[in-house]
């Protein structure tokens, strides 16, 4: 794949969670027909822009509608004619039975309303949106090592609920298979996407011998 493509499609810390895009495919099969697909929390639309890509028909989804600049990508990759654009609540999808993929990047730690079970209650809401053998696609932040939580807090986002390793198994219960990787470790340390590109080759060097606890991103695919 192309850098620009790439860039366009994950956005910042490439190297890494691009890495969510060849795991999909080995289970998903994305590329294959011509399937139904929401990308929920679209901010940039880089997901519902692979997806189109594959000519695949997408709904691309924010709490506010995608913005102008979100459509402008589409149009540069001349796939528009396979989105639509919709302001979605991703706790009352209001789709049931409805698409083959669901697919998301990086977006439960940001729905933090104070239930401790807000992430079950979403995953449950994508769970409902998809047709039955339908796949939910996706990649998130974990909270990782001591390391990595000393420096969000000094440097981070204060308030991202990160999910727990140890929890995926209720977040993720209302689905019939779930199959997940873990990577990542230095790449978000980088202070540029540079940086963040050289710090991923080097997760790629330490893969097997960094724990699964202490790397920073999921990568999924629960099927219902």
């Amino acid at each position: 794949m192309e850098s620009y493509l790439r860039k366009d499609i994950i956005g910042w810390d490439t190297e890494n969670w691009s890495r969510a895009l060849p795991f999909w495919e080995s289970f998903g099969k994305v590329n294959t027909t011509s399937k139904e697909c929401l990308e929920i929390g679209a901010y940039g639309g880089g997901l519902s822009l692979w997806l189109a890509l594959n000519k695949n028909k997408v709904v691309c989804s924010n709490l506010n509608k995608p913005d102008a600049n979100t459509q402008q990508v589409h149009r540069k990759y001349k796939c528009h004619s396979n989105i639509q654009y919709e302001a979605i609540d991703a706790t009352a999808i209001p789709y049931t039975d409805q698409f083959d993929y669901i697919v998301f990047k990086s977006i439960l730690g940001g729905i933090n309303d104070g239930d401790p079970d807000i992430k079950v209650k979403v995953i449950n809401e994508m769970y409902k949106s998809l047709k039955p053998g339908g796949k939910l696609l996706f990649a998130e932040n974990l909270d990782a090592s001591i390391f990595h939580k000393i420096l969000r807090r000094w440097f981070g986002t204060k308030n991202w609920n990160y999910l727990k390793l140890s929890d995926v198994g209720t977040v993720f219960s209302s689905f019939a298979k779930l199959d997940y990787t873990t990577i990542g470790f230095f790449g978000c340390m980088g202070r540029n996407e540079y940086q963040r590109i050289m710090l991923g080759k080097l997760d790629r060097l330490f893969d097997a011998i960094i724990p699964s606890a202490s790397r920073y991103i999921i990568i999924g695919v629960a099927t219902k």
